[in-house]
């Protein structure tokens, strides 16, 4: 029994590691196409001679192929794949044909990279085409490619994309609903985690009480990552029967998880201790066996029939505490509503069909887009004079790859070409010069480790072909396997190919390794200058204009829904407006990445991933009142519930105002609950069943939303004044 429970805990841990095995499918997936495409021109080498770099550029290309494509849905993919085809035989051609022209060829490269950086507003088909023009330009310069290996290089173009198409989008790809299953399983081994961790801090010392804190923020973070995959699948035709519902469901579960985290955080942070905070042994015992039973339903393998049963083991063991008035115990009356909260949430989140009660009760049906994963695209304006952000990066790529040129060439003229790939790889996915800020840094360290890494593996195996080939493709593995994890282990892996690379081709120098460190160092330098003087945009103005978007268009579809379910006909229908919400959080999810250490960092107990997550519930929630609205119009409902949203609405505004610092952001914030319970009674007098389920549901929405951001609100004021919160969140 033991074992079995060992192994069960290990299945779980395991499952999280890599949700939805995304990370392992890129990585197996792109090192199989390299493999396959050095093969099949490797056998056309043994007819016909040419360059080995042919080779080279064929699984180069293969990598990229795999790495620059993100489209969501298989068929996109496939044109996507298919389409990168002619941009990279006309780099190929291009830079060949150049080649003996220097200046002409840098002049060029400059303007393909520049090319490439614009059309991102386009999307991720933008994206890709761009990549498959710059890395073979850029190859044909690396690898002195001369007009008669013109045909070879093409052939190589071809095969290299050829296999990724093949490969991934053939032969491997995965049904979009099996995708989703394996990432729901990772999120709910994610929650598994979290609450395992938080059980770990109830029982924890003084002397172990930091680290455990830290473990918990660690499994918050991982369990908001896996739920924004999961909302990324969601997106994908045919992913889920209703894809909307679901993301509502999953999103609940989250916040609920996240909620529990927070509230034993801080009644574990009480000063005395949470015993202080009304923790007393048998409350410690309740809350630790509902934990216990939380875990067990939450972990991977337990049979759904055991669910149930575990998650009403949960609630039962805190019914007493929740019944306990506040009092001193107010933190632990909160932790036990917390725990029947995610019991709530985690047995809706498991039931393909919610009942009715737990449609009335948890309110979650919605219907529009989610808006998750999106491509925040170039069409939202950047600069106050309507400049776009892929024009200002194309500038400044321009600007930095210029300059990398000059410097690269006044380090080593032989090798100049690793400063301009550098500067222009600093760009990619950033949109601040905090991100470019942070990318090179990370770009810089992961050479250094990898030329270290590198020298000693070259070392070591010596003259070996064979052996070298096996460890030169699982060092690529473990670059693309890692990619999203973190640029520093990405370079430190590529690094390390490049060195055994030149050793497999007798070209190994040590010489060569320290100049590209200097190399790198120079070009990410290039990167941050055109960043910082060149149309610069500051981190923290980004993030603020996109959360002043993204708050305005919450607030749109808030007063759009309520005019049309009290009988008035808004300017533009709530659900054309929900997409637009969409839109707007896409690209402040973009903007917050580099304020990860940053922004409301205060005492280490709050971080911006707090901030994102509850808009993202906001955002949720008020685009699940816009698809009621188009099902309830209810006229008589007008002289409650529209005091209630406008008290929501206010604020939501306040909110806006404490995170960006403004003067009267605190005093705004009042909590609607009255309002909202006026409305909530209105709804409970229908004697319809179906339509009394429908405006409760509608309210209670409004009520998820008010919760969000009075509680966010609470907790920013309690960590600033170091006092309890005011607020109880209601079930």
């Amino acid at each position: 029994m033991r074992f079995r429970a060992r192994f069960a805990e290990l299945r779980t841990a395991l499952t999280g590691l890599d949700p939805g095995l995304v990370r392992l499918r890129l990585a197996g997936t792109a090192t199989a196409a390299m493999v396959l495409a050095a093969a099949v021109l490797t056998g056309v080498r043994l007819l016909v001679a040419f360059p080995v770099t042919v080779v080279l550029l064929a699984a180069v290309l293969a990598m990229v192929s795999n790495l620059a494509v993100n489209e969501p849905d298989l068929h996109r993919r496939r044109v996507t794949t298919l389409l990168m085809l002619a941009p990279a035989v006309v780099a190929v051609a291009g830079g060949t044909l150049l080649a003996p022209y220097r200046v002409v060829a840098d002049v060029v490269f400059v303007a393909v990279m520049v090319a490439a950086v614009y059309v991102r507003r386009f999307g991720p088909r933008g994206v890709a085409l761009g990549m498959a023009a710059v890395m073979p330009f850029f190859f044909t310069q690396f690898l002195g490619a001369v007009p008669a290996q013109l045909p070879w290089l093409v052939l190589a173009a071809a095969v290299g994309i050829g296999s990724t198409l093949l490969l991934r989008d053939l032969v491997f790809a995965q049904r979009p609903e099996r995708a989703l299953e394996q990432l729901l399983r990772a999120f709910r081994a994610h929650v598994h985690a979290l609450v395992d961790a938080v059980a770990d801090l109830l029982r924890a010392s003084p002397s172990q009480l930091q680290s455990e804190l830290e473990d918990v923020q660690r499994r918050r973070t991982r369990l908001n990552e896996t739920a924004l995959l999961v909302a990324d699948a969601l997106e994908t035709e045919h992913a889920a029967t209703d894809p909307d519902e679901l993301a509502l469901r999953v999103l609940d579960a989250e916040l609920a998880a996240e909620r529990l985290a927070l509230i034993a955080q801080r009644l574990a942070c009480t000063p005395g201790g949470a015993e202080a905070g009304g923790m007393d042994d048998d409350r410690r015992r309740a809350l630790l066996a509902a934990l216990r039973a939380l875990s067990a339903a939450s972990a991977t393998g337990t049979p759904p029939g055991f669910v149930a049963i575990l998650l009403d083991t949960a609630r039962r063991s805190v019914a007493a505490l929740t019944v306990e008035p506040d009092g001193a115990a107010a933190r632990v009356h909160r932790m036990a509503f917390a725990v029947v909260r995610l019991a709530d949430a985690l047995e809706i989140a498991r039931e393909p069909e919610a009942s009715d009660r737990a449609r009335g009760e948890e309110a979650e049906r919605t219907g529009t887009d989610t808006g998750r994963g999106k491509d925040p695209g170039g069409e939202q304006d950047d600069q106050p004079s309507g400049l776009r952000i892929t024009t200002r990066q194309a500038v400044q790529v321009g600007v930095a790859t210029s300059l990398a040129i000059v410097a690269g060439e006044l380090v080593s003229p032989a090798r100049w070409y690793w400063a301009v790939i550098a500067a222009f790889i600093v760009f990619a996915g950033t949109s601040s010069r905090g991100d470019v800020l942070s990318r090179g840094y990370e770009r810089v360290v992961g050479t250094i480790g990898g030329v270290l890494a590198g020298m000693g593996l070259a070392v070591l195996v010596g003259d070996r072909p064979p052996l070298v080939l096996v460890l030169l493709f699982c060092c690529v593995f473990l670059a693309l396997y890692l990619v999203r994890v973190s640029q520093t282990l990405m370079a430190f892996w590529i690094t390390a190919v490049l060195a055994l690379l030149y050793g497999l081709i007798g070209q190994f120098d040590l010489t060569t390794f320290v100049v590209r460190v200097e190399e790198t160092a120079v070009g990410v330098a290039m990167g941050m200058l055109a960043g910082y003087l060149v149309l610069p945009k500051r981190t923290r103005d980004a993030f603020e204009e996109a959360l002043d978007e993204q708050v305005d268009a919450v607030d749109a579809v808030l007063r759009a829904a309520v005019d049309r379910i009290v009988g008035r006909e808004p300017e533009t229908p709530a659900v054309e407006l929900a997409r637009d919400a969409g839109d707007a959080l896409g690209t402040l999810r973009q903007r917050a990445k580099p304020l990860e250490r940053a922004f409301l960092r205060r005492r280490g107990r709050i971080g911006y991933e707090r901030a994102l997550r509850v808009l993202t519930g906001v955002d949720h929630y008020a685009r699940g009142l816009a698809r009621f609205s188009d099902a309830v119009v209810e006229p008589g409902w007008a002289d409650t519930l529209e005091p209630a949203a406008q008290r929501v609405r206010a604020n939501l505004d306040g909110l806006r105002a404490v995170l960006l610092h403004r003067e009267e952001g605190g005093a705004a914030i009042r909590s609607a609950e009255d309002a909202v319970d006026a409305a909530e009674s209105y709804a409970s007098q229908g004697h319809d069943a179906r339509r009394r389920t429908e405006l409760l549901a509608a309210v209670r929405l409004l009520r998820r939303i008010d919760q969000a951001v009075v509680g966010f609100a609470t907790d920013l004021a309690a960590t600033d004044r170091e006092r309890p919160a005011d607020a109880v969140p209601r079930r």
